[in-house]
């Protein structure tokens, strides 16, 4: 199974108009750390998989790949 957080997040980035900068600031979150994720640096902790879940309303699972149901 392949992780697919960066490529979720880009996707739910651009369906609600975000960029890196928007997306840190309103998810309280910080913008090099976004963008170490969305380049395949670094993948997100279970915290920051909780925010971003939250933050987009869809499920953690629907974050890493395990569901295409949001």
């Amino acid at each position: 199974m392949q992780i697919l957080v960066k490529e979720r997040i880009r996707e739910l980035m651009k369906e609600n108009g975000l960029n890196q900068v928007r997306l840190a600031e309103e998810a309280g979150m910080k913008q090099n750390t976004i963008s170490a994720w969305l380049l395949g640096k670094k993948e997100p902790c279970i915290q920051s998989l909780w925010l971003l879940a939250d933050y987009f309303h869809v499920s953690i699972d629907y974050l890493v790949g395990r569901t295409d149901i949001e």
